[in-house]
């Protein structure tokens, strides 16, 4: 039983960390640099020039940088020289200094050469986004930005294409939450900004028309606002302020013109209808777990699909009473970031009015302990009225989102079923040694599907990797003697991460008749110690948003 104070009283957690809203974040904006401007932007700036090895040209980075009265043949030489020094076949990068007599300034040039496109593989992006952070990363971007304006220029033959993939390369390594004490030389006249643009093989602007810049801010702001919930420590992100971000951005979409419903249930509300699953995991935290749901309907109420969004959110997970030892909880803030992703992803749908009607659903909570903690041994009830005989605490992802599914699956408001159900999760540690850090492990019921999100992944760079599809032989290891099913499995060398998915799979309705994905993006979640917004660019190409061509057939 639930203790009486916990109904009437929530305490909200102590923030000690008072320089979180000291630092101003980097600004980070996409637009086309005229020749008419170009020379009063580059008094004091940085430009870095991003390319691929073979199809980057002296020719064409002059013709991207320089006014026409710019002496060519000099700064080819340069630029030349850059190339040439930038040897082997992975990413590589080389930095000049290049001083333009006739405005007296001297400019700071690096230029970052990704591999070939016959260096990469079929599993990959063709522009290396992966290999474009790191190089970002490796330069010091965003503390280059806390003392001069940056301008990124961005050259390519299929650039339009691959826009938004380097948009969200760009983003990842420009986080936004920091709580250093002081960060560059805290001049408050500084820039803090960084403008990227995108040019053709030939060095021309894309045309302002193209929906590649729409694409690329939308996205950028997603993947930006995923990675900053991630990486906000949770002291600051509980569910109770989780639930108050949601808010806020649906507010600011609908005063945007969308039509954007937000709504949620929380606390012992969630018992009374039926969660087990979500109260059970975060009943025993300070602040109460929370279920929010915000919906997108197209202007006119029309739509060609109705897609369901489902997100974990476990703001932090110590494992519960099967507790994580020391070195395996750090880090932990980030168990929220298949939610933080969706959120990310529904937000730049909405602004780039995607055609598809959007229900979102994240299950928030801590997976925290205490007297109230769900224990080993205990049984849970769960929406779908399926019973589950808890046999690790530390598995709680599933329980919170079979709760999220079986929502979906039975009516949202209205009775709608929606023709897709995507759940996307932090969820096992086996994703890794499935699919890699770089690619989120798919479960999928269709091959149709399955192929679907293959296709967004390589169109957008939220690399992903089908994993096994067996339910009728996975499922036997949740047996349990007492309850429908046991929350973890019982060998943890048979497709684990297969057998999780297919968890949250048996509490979708069994009258649904739409189609189903699970995404597992625990590695791909993070790297560094830094959240990367894994999973807005992924949702926007399963959502057919302007993402470029597929790369795959």
């Amino acid at each position: 039983c639930l203790h009486p104070s916990r109904a009437i009283t929530i305490t909200i957690s102590m923030n000690l960390n008072r320089t979180a809203e000291q630092n101003e974040a980097t600004v980070l904006t996409f637009s086309p640099i005229k020749d008419s401007t170009r020379s009063a932007s580059y008094s004091g700036s940085d430009v870095i020039i991003i390319g691929r090895r073979g199809s980057l040209s002296s020719g064409a980075i002059a013709a991207s940088m320089a006014p026409a009265s710019m002496d060519y043949s000099s700064f080819n030489s340069v630029v030349d020289a850059m190339l040439g020094s930038i040897k082997g076949s992975g990413w590589g990068k080389a930095t000049s200094f290049y001083r333009k007599e006739a405005m007296g300034v001297i400019i700071k040039i690096t230029i970052i050469l990704l591999p070939s496109e016959d260096k990469i593989s079929r599993n990959n992006h063709p522009f290396s986004p992966h290999a474009l952070t790191d190089a970002l990363f490796d330069v010091d971007l965003d503390s280059a930005a806390l003392e001069h304006i940056v301008e990124v220029r961005v050259l390519d033959r299929k650039v339009e294409e691959f826009a938004c993939c380097a948009s969200v390369a760009i983003a990842r390594a420009l986080p936004l939450y920091h709580s250093k004490s002081k960060r560059g030389n805290n001049d408050d006249s500084a820039a803090k900004m960084v403008n990227v643009s995108f040019y053709d093989e030939e060095g021309c602007a894309i045309s302002e028309d193209s929906p590649a810049w729409e694409t690329a801010r939308a996205v950028a702001d997603g993947v930006r606002l995923a990675a900053r919930l991630g990486d906000m420590p949770p002291a600051e992100l509980n569910p109770t302020s989780y639930a108050m971000e949601c808010k806020s951005i649906a507010d600011t979409l609908s005063e945007g013109g969308a039509n954007v419903v937000c709504s949620k249930t929380d606390g012992m509300a969630l018992k009374e209808l039926g969660y087990g699953g979500i109260f059970g995991v975060g009943m025993a935290a300070t602040c109460p777990p929370v279920m929010v749901v915000m919906t997108y309907t197209p202007e006119g109420g029309q739509w060609t699909e109705h897609v369901a969004l489902c997100g974990k959110g476990v703001i932090y997970d110590t494992g519960g009473l099967s507790l994580k030892p020391k070195v395996g909880m750090c880090g932990m803030k980030h168990d929220m970031g298949g939610s933080a992703g969706l959120l990310g992803g529904f937000q730049a749908a909405v602004q780039l009015k995607v055609p598809c009607k959007i229900t979102l659903i994240l299950a928030i909570v801590e997976n925290a302990i205490g007297p109230l903690a769900v224990r080993n041994d205990d049984v849970l009830t769960m929406k779908s009225g399926k019973t589950v005989e808890i046999n690790n605490t530390d598995a709680e992802g599933r329980l919170v989102l079979a709760d999220c599914v079986s929502y979906a699956s039975n009516g949202l408001e209205g009775g709608e079923r929606p023709d897709v159900i995507l759940d996307m999760a932090t969820l096992t540690g086996a994703q890794g040694v499935t699919t890699g850090k770089r690619h989120a492990g798919i479960l999928s019921r269709t091959k149709r599907l399955e192929e679907r999100v293959m296709g967004a992944g390589m169109r957008t760079g939220d690399l992903v990797f089908p994993m096994l599809y067996a339910p009728e032989l996975l499922k036997l290891e949740f047996s349990s003697k007492i309850a429908d099913m046991k929350n973890s499995v019982k060998d943890r060398s048979n497709a684990q991460a297969s057998c999780a998915g297919h968890f949250i799979e048996s509490h979708i309705d069994e009258a649904y008749e739409g189609d189903w994905v699970h995404v597992d993006m625990a590695y791909p979640s993070h790297q560094n110690e830094r959240a990367t917004g894994y999973g807005v660019a992924l949702v926007l190409g399963l959502l057919n948003a302007s993402v470029g061509e597929v790369v795959i057939s």
